[in-house]
């Protein structure tokens, strides 16, 4: 259990701390120090996530199987999200990460997550329920949605869950009559123009505006408590954090001048497993040059806990050949039971551009991780009647793929369960078994 909330501020957010003695840290690392329990090879990793592919496809009999049984599956690895923790905590030592909910709600995730000591980043009262239900305590968890709905504005005052953020006027009159105890986050613009997923053309106050809304705050006698931004989702240049901490320091200059004492500085998310340690070199040495040690640090991570560790895999439920007399040629349309309607949202929604594998086929049910000169071509499908439900355009395989077999997909577990629809009657819910590659993850999320 979280420790309870005291007067003093350094005391009341100290078990968010991220030490290296974290108790369960020492029960993991089975391999020493952080370092090299984080260079655990991908061998191991991958031959464990494909012995349980395996073991579920081949209990599967498309041709004679009750309705929904080949239906697409995850495989989730808890010991990458282990791993990523602890990576985490070796680059960014002075940042508390606050996971987002939003990227990937899983159940055991967060259970994992709130073991390590994590925060959590949560935009509706779902996610804060959720959060809540699994025993973290409220001050762990920040309300980062700068434009809130009134009733869970008013869910989370009962809930005592303080930590909010905000970018307007209208949202501080809002708050003064709803919540007026809470504890504000001004959320400024930021450059997020190299980022996947832009949000400062929604969200984030202008550095012109900033002083005039914390004007407003201290004559609604509002507690405004600290700064927020967000770089954009999936960021790739590490300029923009450093642009984004020296607009947060002039706000806490405005603060100071207006009688606020800023305490916390929320340094949002962006942050990519592929460039994470030139981001974090970058924001260490930015939140070093520009905020004391006694400035308490979080971010709201979410896809670099997650993508990795989740691997999809999905049954082919139907192809079509498509032949070129002039050419002679043929290739093959294969269409799977999954799509940009379900969990391959991350195309539309992400920007993502998951590459398809061969599992299991009729003639070689052992596919996984199989590889020979590319030769077949195809293009991927999604199970509905919408034109635009496509996977992959063109894709080439050695393989001649039929009705029955598997494909898997790698980093499937960012943006993708999580914004799946019904569209044309298709389940939304799909099945999810947990691995681990680390001893003892299991164990702490209680399997």
């Amino acid at each position: 259990m979280a420790k309870s909330v005291g007067h003093d501020y350094n005391e009341e957010f100290d078990y968010l701390s991220l030490k290296t003695n974290h108790p369960l840290s020492e029960a993991l690392d089975t391999h020493g120090d952080g370092e090299s329990l984080a260079k655990v090879g991908s061998a191991p990793a991958r031959e464990l996530i494909g012995a349980a592919l395996n073991k579920r496809v081949q209990g599967v009999d498309p041709h004679d199987c009750e309705a929904g049984a080949e239906d697409a599956f995850f495989v989730a690895d808890l010991g990458e999200v282990y791993r990523q923790h602890v990576r985490w905590t070796k680059h960014l030592k002075r940042v508390t990460p606050h996971f987002a909910v939003k990227c990937n709600p899983d159940p055991m995730v967060i259970r994992l997550l709130a073991a390590l000591g994590t925060g959590f980043d949560c935009a509706s009262k779902a996610e804060i329920e959720q959060v809540l239900s699994l025993g973290v305590h409220p001050s762990r968890i920040i309300y980062a949605q700068p434009c809130k709905t009134t009733s869970y504005l008013r869910y989370t005052a009962k809930q005592n869950v303080t930590q909010m953020t905000f970018d307007n006027s209208d949202e501080l009159y809002k708050i003064k009559q709803i919540f007026p105890h809470a504890e504000l986050y001004l959320r400024i613009f930021t450059d997020d123009s190299a980022s996947m997923c832009r949000l400062s053309q929604k969200f984030g106050a202008r550095m012109e505006n900033t002083k005039q809304l914390l004007t407003l705050a201290k004559t609604l006698g509002l507690n405004v408590a600290g700064v927020a931004f967000h770089v954009g989702s999936g960021a790739s240049d590490p300029e923009a954090f450093l642009r984004a901490v020296r607009d947060a320091r002039a706000v806490f200059d405005q603060a100071a001048e207006l009688g606020f004492n800023l305490h916390t500085l929320d340094v949002g998310g962006g942050f990519c497993s592929e460039t994470f340690e030139d981001m974090a070199a970058v924001l260490g040495r930015a939140l070093d040059d520009y905020f004391p040690p006694h400035i308490r640090i979080i971010a709201e991570p979410g896809r670099y806990y997650t993508s990795s560790a989740f691997t999809i895999a999905c049954n082919v439920i139907a192809r079509r050949t498509v032949e070129d007399p002039e050419a002679g040629s043929k290739s093959y349309m294969l269409y799977l039971n999954d799509g940009v309607y379900g969990n391959f949202s991350s195309i539309m929604f992400d920007h993502q551009h998951p590459v398809p594998q061969v599992l299991s086929t009729k003639r070689k049910p052992d596919g996984y991780k199989y590889c020979t000169d590319l030769a077949i071509e195809y293009s991927i499908w999604g199970p509905t009647c919408d034109g635009i439900d496509c996977i992959a355009p063109k894709w080439t395989s050695a393989e001649t793929l039929d009705i029955g077999d598997w494909l898997y997909f790698e980093d499937m577990g960012a943006y993708t369960k999580c914004s799946a629809t019904r569209f044309n009657g298709f389940t939304d819910q799909h099945d999810t078994i947990y691995v681990s590659s680390e001893p003892g993850t299991m164990e702490v999320v209680g399997m």
